[in-house]
């Protein structure tokens, strides 16, 4: 078990330039957007642009506040802090829109070919697989992991490699990489 807390990210320019993310883990550590096998971050997203396209990749995006309009070729995909996660090709072009003021966003890029992965919003119980598991809060909660307490503050994050007993007070996101 390993706790990623928000307050310990470092913001980093997005790759296109056009804002600021915060990487909540990478994997191999130390990697930079050309050589990561799997990338977890949370972004901001105060103005309308393109999103950075990333070769290779798959992207799995979900919003942890505020609402987005998301344009692709042939369709404009809304995204709110409620709606599930999407799934996308990080060379896919894909302009943002922020629908009614700054959105806060959370990314898995995922190695096509290399690796796989998902995310989902849950709360309530779950059992958790052999891969590696990382919970995102969107705000402050407690939850137990095999009976033990944690608390999490909003954005901050846990990271479980084995499967793991763990029971949500609030809502979260779950992602799993195998």
């Amino acid at each position: 078990m390993q706790l990623l807390r928000a307050r310990d990210r470092t913001p980093r320019p997005w790759k296109n330039g056009g804002g600021i993310t915060y990487e909540i883990a990478v994997v191999p550590r130390e990697s930079d957007f050309s050589n990561f096998l799997w990338r977890l971050s949370i972004a901001e997203v105060t103005e309308a642009g393109p999103f950075s396209n990333f070769e290779d990749i798959d992207r799995v995006f979900a919003v942890l506040s505020g609402s987005i309009a998301l344009t692709f070729a042939n369709q404009t995909i809304e995204v709110g802090a409620k709606s599930d996660p999407i799934v996308f090709a990080g060379e896919a072009s894909c302009f943002a829109t922020p629908m009614k003021g700054a959105v806060t966003d959370l990314n898995l890029m995922l190695r096509r070919d290399k690796v796989r992965g998902q995310m989902r919003r849950m709360s309530g119980r779950m059992m958790t697989p052999s891969a590696t598991t990382i919970v995102v809060a969107p705000e402050a909660q407690s939850l137990r992991i095999d009976g033990k307490a944690v608390a999490l503050q909003r954005h901050d994050a846990i990271r479980l490699d084995g499967p793991c007993d763990v029971d949500l007070d609030g809502d979260a996101l779950v992602i799993t990489i195998a």
